[in-house]
């Protein structure tokens, strides 16, 4: 988002707040807060997360905010983005005056603005966003940057996305496969792997005849010395041991999986909370919890 363009129009509404505002489908729709505008934009109704003819009553004309036709009909529907822009003066008064106890902005102060009168606009986005507030959301909105053409790219030279510089290696791959993948800095990928489909965070080691599909690798925060490695039961090091399997997974990072591992949620649970044995599993996708050791030659 260019938040240049939000804040003049915000200026230009002579608003007193503008949210940023999703047009989305009846179907994604549901699982946000929406908004009622009238034909100015000027938000008229909230509404946390309606379905069936509630829903349905927040339909809106987003013409109104700048879509053509075709795209306002696919998204007749407008979200919260969680992303706001205030008159200092407002916001002031608000928080010390009138909702001194709130603890949320997009429950209470913005519907309570609006409720007292004030000029509360929406200001409508239809670019790339995602809201990763599920375990299912992080994960596929992570595994959609390997896509050939994905919708958020890390190579827009006009919106260059900047992280802290961590002088590590490049990584290195040993007679091993890769496709459709990305692989961060300071990675070891040993002989025979094979990773597909998969996102493999900085520092992670791979080791032999692994295969990783369809899986969120988070890497390690540190590379561990041979007197760190002699701390833990069996010398077991950060990543994935030899002959691991990992399919449709998140390794949180420093997680250590032993030897002969099968992380393929293989009966197909869809819940499982085993936070103990180092696993939890939401929306059908496994999860190695963050310094979690999985010991040598389990099945999940």
């Amino acid at each position: 988002m260019d938040y240049a363009a939000f804040v003049a129009a915000h200026r230009a509404a002579g608003a007193d707040i503008t949210v940023a505002a999703l047009p989305c489908t009846e179907k994604s729709a549901s699982a946000f807060g929406v908004m009622k505008i009238d034909a100015t934009g000027k938000i008229t109704e909230f509404a946390e997360k309606p379905s069936g003819d509630a829903l349905r009553a927040m339909r809106v004309d987003t013409t109104v905010l700048g879509l053509d036709a075709e795209r306002a009909k696919e998204a007749p529907y407008i979200a919260s983005m969680g992303i706001y822009v205030a008159k200092a003066s407002a916001i002031r008064d608000l928080l010390s005056t009138h909702f001194p106890d709130a603890n949320d902005f997009g429950s209470e102060v913005i519907p309570g603005a609006k409720d007292m009168g004030l000029h509360v606009q929406a200001y409508a986005y239809d670019g790339y966003w995602e809201d990763i507030g599920t375990v299912e959301a992080f994960y596929e909105a992570n595994l959609a940057l390997t896509d050939k053409n994905p919708a958020f790219s890390f190579y827009d030279r006009g919106a260059p996305i900047y992280t802290m510089s961590r002088f590590l290696p490049p990584s290195k791959v040993q007679d091993a496969f890769i496709e459709g993948s990305m692989l961060g800095d300071g990675c070891v990928v040993k002989a025979g792997s094979r990773v597909s489909h998969s996102v493999v965070g900085l520092r992670s080691l791979i080791g032999r005849g692994c295969v990783v599909e369809d899986t969120l690798l988070m890497g390690s925060d540190y590379y561990e010395t041979l007197e760190d490695c002699a701390l833990v039961p069996g010398c077991l090091p950060m990543g994935l041991g030899d002959g691991v399997t990992v399919r449709k997974a998140i390794i949180d990072k420093n997680a250590r999986v032993g030897p002969g591992c099968q992380l393929v949620n293989k009966d197909g649970v869809q819940e499982a909370n085993r936070e103990a044995d180092g696993w939890v599993i939401r929306d059908g996708i496994l999860v190695v919890i963050k310094d979690s050791i999985i010991p040598p030659g389990t099945v999940i």
